[in-house]
């Protein structure tokens, strides 16, 4: 690569990267961190300044930067093949990692369709579930149930099941209606009790599929909602929609993009209620945050649905060119072996997690402090007593951010949640460091806070 100066390389970033989830005037205007590499759980910029990954790269990252059991799994396939088909072939390294999954997954799911990013993996599930009832001549199963504040990517057909009127306006015109009913958000919901909000989300699945199950294919769910704030689900709200799901006769998808590959202390978030899902999506941890792979697993009764004489048109007919990548799938499977020996220390690093973010409960700002695992949302709320929030254009979670980052913490949040998310391979002193930053910049952004609280109250 030709050598590039600091100055280009910024001036060049304003002039002609487009980032993702970026209001671009701003960050025009800002002075960007631009990375260089990585070791361990750590991010170099070209300045020299080393900060803590605070997001896991945006939840990929599992092990950390630079490991060398995943970089040797790499360049090994790099002296083999860097990619092949999988549209009417096969490839060595996306077979061992199809039979590894199934061996990891929940029981009973069996059969493992690659893609290559947590959306096209809940587009992937979402037609699967649509067309296994018209492959049976079922074609008014069409509709899929989501959840209000869900997040399942933004291809059209992950957002047509997960609008969001701040996010996705110009597009929701060309959306099809799909019903959706209310996530179980204990913070924010009339009944304090988790139970009765868990309850109350389960009556209202319930009340769609007792009068539409008919024409419903499938309910898709977070069992941690992500993008929505980090709000995981009270216990036994999986149970009861699979419950709900059989019952009605309707397929059950769990996006476990976010939330699997030990992200919540386990394999999978659904292993905690025994719950198979009938289609499991796949995605961001799968290579240990190095290359772009993700899967949709399903049961062989789905499979099976897909069976026929050519002429029968039951063929899925959906692909994409990097399908079941050989290098992606190398680093999969040597992360799924690193992971075998980080799962057994996760429930004791979580826990010493919670006890270095309980104090920031206290702040002044922080409405509640979220955990699921290496999964934690801090709510900033305007009045503590009310739960009123900051107004969306005042970014106090960017406030916030931007004194972590001083103090070199690299977070970013979602409206006004804080998300933390760092690697799981972290260890207990780097999480007390992480944390400590985190708590001492909520300390300096108080003056800032207080400041945007009286604006918001006038």
């Amino acid at each position: 690569m030709e050598t590039v100066t600091h100055e280009e390389l910024i001036a060049w970033d304003k002039a002609h990267v487009w980032h993702p989830f970026t209001p671009m005037k701003q960050y025009i205007a800002s002075e960007p961190v631009v990375i260089r590499r990585g070791r361990g759980v750590k991010l170099e910029d070209i300045h020299g300044n080393w900060y803590y990954d605070g997001t896991s790269s945006i939840w990929l990252n599992v092990h950390g930067h630079a490991v060398p059991e995943i970089d040797a799994a790499v360049r090994a396939q790099l002296e083999q093949v860097a990619h092949t088909t999988l549209l009417g072939q096969a490839n060595v390294s996306s077979i061992v990692l199809a039979r590894r999954l199934v061996e990891v997954a929940p029981e009973g799911l069996s059969r493992v369709f690659y893609s290559d990013s947590g959306a096209t993996a809940v587009e992937i599930a979402l037609k699967m579930a649509i067309q296994f009832w018209a492959n049976q001549g079922r074609r008014e199963k069409r509709y899929i149930l989501g959840f209000t504040n869900n997040y399942h990517g933004d291809t059209l057909g992950a957002v047509s099941v997960a609008p969001d009127p701040l996010f996705h306006w110009p597009f929701l015109d060309l959306l099809p209606e799909h019903p959706r009913v209310p996530y179980p958000y204990p913070y924010r919901s009339p009944y304090s009790d988790p139970e009765r909000c868990m309850q109350a989300s389960l009556e209202a699945v319930e009340a769609v599929l007792r009068e539409r199950g008919h024409e419903i294919a499938a309910v898709i769910v977070e069992p941690v909602e992500g993008a929505g704030g980090i709000i995981p689900a009270p216990e036994g709200f999986l149970r009861g929609l699979r419950a709900l799901c059989d019952r009605y006769e309707v397929l059950l998808i769990v996006d476990e993009v976010a939330t699997g590959f030990g992200r919540t202390g386990r394999m999978f978030a659904c292993e905690a209620e025994g719950v198979t899902p009938d289609l499991l999506c796949l995605g961001k941890g799968i290579t240990g945050g190095y290359l772009p792979l993700a899967a949709t697993l399903t049961t062989e009764r789905v499979f099976e649905a897909f069976l026929g004489e050519v002429e029968e048109r039951k063929t899925f007919f959906h692909g994409h060119s990097y399908t079941g990548n050989p290098l992606g799938c190398a680093a999969a499977l040597a992360s799924l072996e690193l992971l075998k020996r980080l799962l057994p220390k996760l429930p004791a690093k979580a826990a010493r997690l919670k006890e270095w973010l309980d104090p920031l409960a206290q702040h002044p700002f922080v409405g509640e402090v979220r955990q699921a695992g290496f999964m934690v949302g801090i709510e900033i709320v305007a009045d503590k007593a009310t739960k009123r929030s900051f107004p969306y254009g005042a970014e106090v979670g960017y406030v916030v951010a931007r004194h972590a980052r001083a103090r070199g913490l690299l977070v970013r949040p979602i409206g006004g949640v804080m998300i933390f998310m760092p690697p799981l391979a972290a260890s207990e002193v780097e999480l007390e460091e992480m944390t400590a930053i985190l708590r001492a910049a909520f300390t300096d952004a108080l003056p800032e806070l207080e400041a945007l609280a009286r604006g918001a109250v006038r």
